[in-house]
């Protein structure tokens, strides 16, 4: 089933960053007669400064227009060059179900792509152009882990239809966590983890697009806005809570999705609380104020082969909530305060088959339990 393009939440409105727009009913195929123009002019000399990223890097950013890829109309993004092989980086709400792909280069270039994989999991797609080297100018795909809180990043995109534009601003959380593009269920959708929360300018259209740090690597990829402000029109209104999947998702998956046109997930098969209140401490008993506390186990699912466990013991005056769950520490060593710390953890670091060390908190003390991880279903 194809995900609505706006998603309301109980703090807003949360907003794939694609935008769409009108177009003739016939189109003409997509020629690359349409333009011979040279790619842009690349500075020499890198000085560092916004200008100088901005020519080193826009030539590898292009424009996407999705035709008759949903019912509210046709869809416009961004996405970049990541070889010379002609292949691009998009999300894959951006294109998913479209009839015809067109891809604007910077230089006026126009040409159809074609759709190498889709990745509901990441909300990532890989396209593919036939062009010329000379208009290949790929992108360099940079270290998310090293990313700080309050690092200056730099995103590049289309918002509204508006070529080339650029915005900056700060990276203002990392590890986030939103809905995927992959159902789970009657449980609603698996997360996409590992996000980077950013208050640069993200609108509709910027979808795709790169996110960037000061060496002018892709860090993230722009995926989606918070925000609680829509348009008469509809249209939502950057707030500043803007989300980009990690540039480490994107190195870990995009081989994969290069090669076989899919990549498998791991999967634990357990629900849990987000994260930890001081009340939900009291009221569970536990000695930690942090961790992943277990609420359900999938049945036949890695966690109930392992044998984990989820709360089942009833809470005199206590409605939802069941006592006696595992509460999860640790994976591998590595401290998880929450839910999202959790997922990151496991799918950046983890595949199908691994055996993966869960340190519990269960019955006044600590213990490891090895899981070894399934394939999504």
């Amino acid at each position: 089933m194809k995900k609505n393009l706006l998603v309301i939440s109980a703090l807003g409105v949360l907003a794939l960053a694609c935008t769409t727009f009108g177009m003739p009913a016939a189109l003409p195929a997509a020629n690359p007669a349409l333009s011979e123009a040279a790619p842009p002019a690349i500075s020499a000399a890198a000085d560092g400064s916004l200008a100088e990223i901005y020519a080193r890097v826009n030539p590898g950013v292009v424009a996407i227009f999705a035709y008759g890829a949903s019912a509210e109309g046709d869809a416009l993004g961004s996405g970049f060059v990541v070889d010379m092989d002609g292949h691009i980086v998009t999300n894959m709400h951006v294109v998913s179900d479209a009839e015809m792909i067109e891809i604007d280069f910077p230089s006026g270039l126009m040409l159809e792509a074609e759709v190498i994989a889709e990745d509901p999991d990441s909300d990532l797609a890989v396209l593919r152009v036939d062009a010329a080297a000379e208009e290949l100018h790929p992108l360099t795909l940079g270290d998310s882990a090293l990313l700080r809180i309050g690092d200056p990043v730099i995103a590049i995109g289309n918002p509204y239809g508006l070529y080339n534009t650029l915005t900056t601003g700060i990276v203002s959380a990392k590890g986030r966590t939103g809905e995927s593009m992959r159902e789970a269920g009657e449980s609603g959708f698996y997360l996409l983890g590992d996000m980077i929360q950013t208050d640069a300018a993200i609108n509709p259209g910027n979808s795709g697009g790169p996110l960037l740090n000061l060496k002018g690597e892709v860090v993230g990829v722009n995926r989606s806005i918070l925000t609680d402000a829509v348009t008469q029109s509809g249209n939502v209104v950057n707030s500043g809570l803007g989300f980009a999947v990690s540039s480490n998702i994107v190195r870990r998956v995009l081989p994969s999705l290069i090669a076989k046109g899919r990549y498998d997930y791991p999967y634990i098969g357990l629900g849990a609380l987000s994260e930890l209140r001081l009340q939900t401490v009291w009221v569970l008993a536990l000695p930690y104020g942090y961790g992943v506390y277990i609420t359900s186990i999938a049945a036949g699912s890695p966690a109930a082969d392992a044998g984990l466990r989820a709360g089942t013991e009833e809470i005199p005056g206590v409605e939802g909530l069941f006592g006696g769950g595992d509460l999860i520490l640790a994976i591998d060593g590595q401290t998880v305060r929450n839910f999202a710390e959790m997922i990151s953890c496991i799918v950046l670091n983890a595949a199908p088959g691994d055996s993966v060390r869960f340190t519990v908190y269960r019955g006044g003390g600590t213990r490891d339990i090895p899981v070894v991880l399934g394939s999504r279903p």
